[in-house]
């Protein structure tokens, strides 16, 4: 008998693959012009009840050219959620991001002139909402959108563009935020839902009407976490299984899983910070469906300046592996749902060829891209989240122990206040 999890991999293959011709042409033009695929007006479906839905896939994104390079660090070192600088963020941010500039650049050369993100963003919300359209019918047309934090299309370029298609202004509408980090930091989702809800005031809410809830603006719900989803688990675990057949036979079993996740500064941690449990719970998960079958340890790579950061760090964890014989290593971007330069020049490039001085028994387990079993699960915890009427998860109310942030509050209040609203869209 066919497993589970080959079924719904086939079933996957099998809705992602319908596409009418001219929108291949349309979308595949876009794409070459250096443009977000732009989703069809909003139009009430026949057979829908409580469509049409946004889906919104949230991450930091990152520039599709070396060109963009300075405005993206510019973006990131002056967001105070992710890189905590003090009362003088608004100087020493942009500072930092120039004294940068040149370094990153070249890395973004070395993988091809820029990141793929937002092309493994745009595939996996487009092939997800496909599938949700057939799952799913009463929430119907799922129109894709990406929100990048850091990068194009920005959060405010976004809510344009569903203006445009016409949700809001007065034409409601539903939408959720879905982020793509599996789990919850303040420094990553946190700070998206801060820009989501800042720019939501500003173009329909209190800022731009008076009224906190004005007839006819969005509706929005968040998934805000899903690290121990099982179809994420799944698609970790299939790569990982991948990866090992590699090895010898004999070896196979001795190799050791290092999962590597994007560190978070002491004082975002010390704060009470959610994500080093949330990853650990999915490093757990995944070794469990793997059966325990091999050692592992889970580190952390990315640290940026002099301050102390969660460690051990990924590239040091390789170095003292090798340097004491343990040459079989498999390295796991447990946080990350795609490629992007974390996966292609620092693990790649740096920890690969550099810290394990090109051994050969170090690899690297593919990354989520356009695994049809990845995809699948996305849509079944949007579909899970569409029936549960719930406008966020019981976690996201729930501020750090030590969070002082208004922004983090007022942000919270607000999501957790939609459910007044996103119940209507529930039958």
């Amino acid at each position: 008998m066919a497993s589970k999890t080959s079924i719904l991999s086939k079933r996957a293959l099998q809705l992602t693959s319908r596409r009418p011709t001219t929108q291949i042409c349309y979308r595949e033009s876009l794409r070459r012009a250096g443009m977000a695929t732009v989703a069809p007006p909003v139009t009430q479906d026949s057979t829908s009840k409580r469509g049409p839905t946004a889906m919104v896939f949230m991450n930091m994104g990152g520039p599709a050219t070396t060109d963009e390079v300075g405005d993206f660090l510019s973006r990131l070192f002056s967001d105070g959620d992710l890189i905590p600088l003090g009362r003088l963020q608004n100087y020493l941010g942009p500072l930092i991001a120039r004294r940068r500039t040149p370094k990153i650049q070249k890395q973004y050369a070395d993988i091809g002139g820029g990141s793929p993100i937002r092309k493994w963003s745009e595939y996996q919300c487009e092939e997800m909402c496909k599938i949700l359209d057939q799952i799913s019918p009463e929430t119907a047309p799922h129109k894709p959108y990406v929100a990048f934090r850091y990068a194009n299309p920005l959060t405010e370029h976004m809510y344009e563009q569903m203006f445009k298609d016409g949700f809001g202004q007065g034409k409601g509408g539903r939408a959720v935020a879905f982020t793509q980090y599996p789990q919850y930091s303040c420094s990553t989702t946190g700070s998206s839902l801060n820009e989501l809800w800042k720019w939501r005031n500003r173009l329909e809410g209190k800022r731009a009407s008076g009224e906190m809830h004005p007839p006819g603006s969005i509706t929005w719900s968040v998934i805000d976490r899903w690290q121990t989803h099982p179809g994420l688990v799944e698609a970790f675990a299939q790569n990982i299984e991948a990866q090992l057949k590699t090895y010898p036979e004999e070896r196979r079993n001795n190799a050791v899983i290092l999962f590597s996740a994007h560190s978070l500064p002491m004082s975002v941690v010390n704060r009470g910070d959610p994500y080093p449990a949330e990853v650990a719970a999915t490093v757990n998960a995944v070794m469990a469906r793997l059966g325990f079958s091999n050692p592992y340890r889970l580190c952390w790579q990315s640290q940026v300046g002099p301050s102390a950061w969660l460690g051990a760090q990924t590239s040091d964890t390789v170095r003292e592996y090798v340097a004491r014989g343990q040459t079989d290593l498999v390295l796991v971007p447990i946080a990350f749902t795609s490629d992007h330069i974390e996966t292609l020049y620092e693990i790649d490039q740096e920890v690969m060829h550099e810290d394990a001085q090109n051994n050969p028994g170090v690899k690297r387990a593919e990354s989520l891209n356009g695994s049809p079993v990845f995809i699948q699960a996305l849509a079944d915890i949007a579909k899970a989240h569409l029936d549960s009427g719930m406008s966020c998860s019981r976690q996201m109310g729930l501020r750090c122990q030590g969070c002082k942030s208004e922004r983090c509050l007022e942000s919270k209040r607000f999501f957790a206040g939609e459910q007044a609203y996103t119940s209507n869209f529930v039958m």
